[in-house]
C-alpha cells in the first residue's frame, strides 16, 4: 500500500488555486492516469481551463459550484463529484467565503475508438 497527503507534494500555484499534482509522488508512474488536489481559496474561483483529458473531480472539503461552457453553474457539495469530458471549457468556483474548497481530481486522456 502506498499512501499520499496532500501538503506533502509539489504546488503548484495556478492564480490563486493551489495545485498539487501527483507527479512528484514516487510510484506514481505505473497508474493509467495523472491525478492531483487543487485547493481554491475562500471566496475564489479557478482561472478557466479547457483540455483534451476527461476529469473526475470528487470535492473533499467546501461547496464547489462548477460552471461548464459558460452554462449557469452546478452546484456540487463536500463528498459530490462531477465529471468533465475532454474539451469542456470549465471554472470552478469556492462558494464560501471563509473556508478553502479542496478538490481531489483524477485525470487521462480519451481513449482511441
Amino acid at each position: 500500500m502506498r499512501t499520499y497527503a496532500k501538503g506533502l507534494g509539489p504546488n503548484q500555484p495556478v492564480g490563486d488555486v493551489d495545485v498539487y499534482r501527483w507527479d512528484g509522488y514516487d510510484g506514481v508512474d505505473t497508474m493509467p492516469f495523472k491525478a492531483m488536489w487543487y485547493e481554491v481559496p475562500a471566496g475564489g474561483k479557478s482561472p478557466a481551463d479547457q483540455h483534451p483529458e476527461i476529469e473526475l473531480s470528487i470535492v473533499v472539503s467546501g461547496a464547489a459550484a462548477v460552471a461548464v461552457d459558460g452554462a449557469d453553474p452546478v452546484d456540487v457539495p463536500a463528498g459530490g463529484a462531477f465529471l468533465l469530458d475532454s474539451g469542456e471549457a470549465h471554472v470552478v468556483t469556492n462558494r464560501s467565503t471563509d473556508e478553502p474548497l479542496v478538490v481531489f481530481s483524477a485525470y487521462w486522456p480519451v481513449a482511441n475508438a
